[in-house]
């Protein structure tokens, strides 16, 4: 005999009042859970990631609990997603008042305005230090009252040892800035703080004219081979600005419109060293201090005295263009300086050995990754998506975690020292100002690792790091990010959220290869 129906409604009551409140927290809870899970999957199975090497682990920031955990321990070119290693580990060995100091010194007795011995310039990597920085050390050396130097300006760069480029970088990107040479003595040609690069600049002239290629600092160091011409006004751009490899001989090809806007190129130089030295050597002269004995290489004598100083910005300041850009050479500066702090050695095998001794105590087992350099410009270096979440989870109870976190990217913020390389990427959605995180781009290379926060206000890391692509994986990323932005704990959404393919990265054609590089590595975006 079937029950009266209000009877079913009394146990319907009765039954649902009878399940504790926390239960039902829990159930809602583990049911969310699941859907991430399921969602997250379906981001993972994509086309565009099929045959791609694809890890992706998900964290609680505060309890380091696993959310999400795929091929966690798979290893992986990480790309830049390497300076959030050597970031970190720099951060713990030098400290957040690190500065860089750049000197100039005497040798020898001077009288009446004339100096008897050599002029140093000693440098110790400054990768922030412009050409006006060092026009003002030649203003104080004329300030000292010297204005004659019958011996040698000598440049000073055994901070660190002579190798320029790392191992496992490619070839034919050396004429490139963001793959420029390393040395103690360089300098920056803007505030980007570019190291080891000057400025192309190529102006329009009149219709059928030649056009005019300067450079930024202005420097005799490199030669302009320029065959460049004029084209018709609104006529298209085909301006091509490359250093022929192993020289300074810099070509510039194509045609420029008339009445059209100047377009700047960046360019690596052979041996900043050099052009440093040229830098410093003109402004001298400028300041009415003239050098009889020309110029060399070599270390500054331990009697020298002092006449003028630079110091940079501290590395808490410095870690924004670094990490907001994806400065390369930061990444490598910091390495030697690391190994010249801990071993008294200016050598990336001394830095990544100093960086290797900390990996411990910042959530990572140096034992199960490769660092090959500081950039993750080398396709040695091999990192898993676990490791990087060790670290973001250790990150956060170091004393210059806010400098830190602050550096990294902020997605769809438009700044450029806010939003950095994530700046045109996840507008629009609850990722928007949210997750900072640092990118990573090389042909076939894909990542992106950092923080966010959910939509009910629970802190989590994550690193998503794809090896083998044949496509960008950066929308498959910004899939992931959003869809963690959107979590929330005791509901269940509607499905993941993939967002369309961002502009964040441009591409070189060479041949049938196409390289992928980093949003601002290009200057486009």
């Amino acid at each position: 005999m079937p029950r009266p129906r209000s009877f079913a409604l009394v146990l319907a009551a009765a039954l649902v009042t009878a399940v504790p409140a926390a239960d039902l927290a829990t159930g809602a809870s583990a049911q969310a859970q699941d859907t991430l899970h399921q969602d997250l999957s379906a981001i993972l199975a994509a086309p565009g990631l099929k045959g791609a090497d694809v890890g992706l682990v998900v964290r609680h920031a505060d309890t380091g609990d696993v959310l999400f955990s795929r091929e966690s321990d798979r290893r992986g070119q990480p790309a830049s997603n390497g300076k959030l290693i050597s970031s970190a580990a720099v951060l713990d060995i030098l400290g957040p008042d690190h500065r860089f100091t750049t000197s100039v010194s005497a040798v020898g007795r001077t009288n009446a305005g004339v100096l008897a011995g050599d002029l140093h310039l000693r440098g110790t990597g400054d990768p922030t230090i412009l050409a006006a920085d060092y026009d003002a050390l030649a203003a104080e050396v004329a300030g000292s009252g010297i204005n004659l130097v019958r011996g040698r300006l000598v440049a000073d760069d055994t901070w660190f040892d002579s190798v320029r480029l790392g191992t496992g970088w490619a070839w034919d990107d050396e004429p490139y800035y963001y793959n420029a040479q390393i040395s103690a003595l360089t300098v920056s040609p803007d505030t980007d703080y570019d190291a080891g690069s000057i400025i192309v600049r190529v102006a329009p002239g009149a219709a059928g004219a030649p056009a005019t290629v300067t450079t930024e600092p202005p420097t005799g160091y490199v030669t302009i081979a320029n065959t460049a011409v004029t084209g018709a006004p609104g006529s298209a751009s085909s301006v091509s600005v490359e250093r022929q490899h192993g020289t300074n001989v810099i070509t510039v090809r194509g045609a420029i419109p008339a009445g059209g806007a100047v377009e700047n190129e960046w360019s690596t130089v052979w041996e900043p060293t050099g052009l440093v030295t040229s830098l410093f050597h003109d402004a001298l002269e400028r300041h009415g201090v003239r050098v009889l004995g020309g110029t060399g290489v070599g270390a500054t004598p331990a009697d020298a005295r002092v006449l003028g100083e630079h110091r940079s910005m501290p590395l808490s300041r410095l870690m924004v263009p670094f990490m907001k850009l994806s400065n390369n050479m930061h990444a490598e500066i910091l390495v030697k300086t690391a190994g010249r702090a801990v071993f008294g050695e200016g050598s990336w095998g001394a830095g990544l050995r100093a960086i290797s001794a900390r990996l411990g105590g910042l959530g990572m087992d140096p034992a199960v990754i490769s660092l090959r350099d500081g950039s993750g410009l080398s396709r040695m270096d091999q990192v898993a998506p676990g490791q990087v979440t060790g670290l973001l989870l250790a990150a956060k109870g170091k004393p210059w975690f806010q400098a830190w976190y602050d550096s990294l990217p902020v997605a769809g913020v438009s700044d450029r020292m806010t939003g950095g390389t994530l700046r045109n990427r996840m507008r629009g959605t609850p990722a928007e100002g949210n997750v900072r995180a640092k990118t990573g781009t090389l042909t076939g290379v894909s990542a992106l690792s950092g923080y966010v926060t959910t939509a009910d206000g629970v802190p989590l890391v994550f690193s998503m790091i794809s090896n083998n692509t044949l496509t960008s994986a950066k929308p498959l990323e910004d899939a992931v990010a959003v869809r963690l932005a959107g979590h929330r704990t005791g509901q269940t959404p509607t499905g993941a959220h993939v967002v369309p393919a961002p502009a964040d990265h441009q591409a070189r054609q060479g041949g049938d290869v196409r390289v992928e590089l980093e949003c601002s590595w290009t200057k486009s975006c």
